[in-house]
């Protein structure tokens, strides 16, 4: 899958998942997820995160260490995905 259309599948999830109140296209790939320059996310929002990337993406988060590490922009979450999945 190109890299475009993981970063906005990613953006679709995290917008649906989430309940956020903006568009998918208005997050950047290298939006800070959890910075309040960001979308300001909280430990709630990681749980949440880690289930709907494992719901749609078959990659599970073994560790909130792992979490912290892959959750830090829709680039960083999409690089972990490919990590885990060649074929993504």
């Amino acid at each position: 899958m190109p890299e475009e259309d993981l970063n906005t599948r990613i953006k679709q999830m995290l917008v649906s998942s989430l309940m956020l109140k903006v568009a998918p296209g208005s997050i950047g790939d290298e939006t800070l997820l959890f910075s309040p320059e960001g979308l300001a996310l909280d430990s709630i929002d990681a749980l949440e995160l880690a289930v709907a990337i494992e719901k749609n993406f078959g990659v599970a988060t073994p560790s909130a260490e792992v979490a912290r590490n892959a959750f830090v922009s829709v680039h960083t979450i999409a690089a972990y995905i490919r990590a885990q999945k060649p074929s993504a």
